[in-house]
């Protein structure tokens, strides 16, 4: 089970270095890496049967939340003023 959440971690991480074409896949790939960190620790808290760690996978879960809302308002915002979600047509020089 740890190589199957390593692996999908790693692809996801792999994805998000060598796929930089467009602005949906990027956060597409960190939302997979996200899911991954979840499973990940919710497996963790199952296996300790603690109580005390219970609440992390859902605080983790609320970050990633906030995370793809930041990120879809962001991928709205380049699309209206830029006109496609293309990575290379972004310019951090021009305002």
């Amino acid at each position: 089970m740890k190589f199957v959440l390593l692996s999908m971690y790693v692809l996801g991480l792999a994805g998000l270095t060598f796929n930089r074409k467009h602005l949906l896949s990027a956060l597409l790939c960190l939302e997979g890496m996200m899911l991954t960190l979840f499973m990940a620790l919710s497996l963790w808290t199952l296996q300790l049967n603690s109580m005390n760690f219970a609440s992390s996978p859902l605080l983790l879960l609320a970050f990633s939340a906030c995370e793809a809302s930041v990120g879809l308002a962001l991928l709205v915002a380049t699309t209206r003023t830029h006109g496609s979600d293309r990575l290379s047509t972004l310019n951090l020089l021009q305002c």
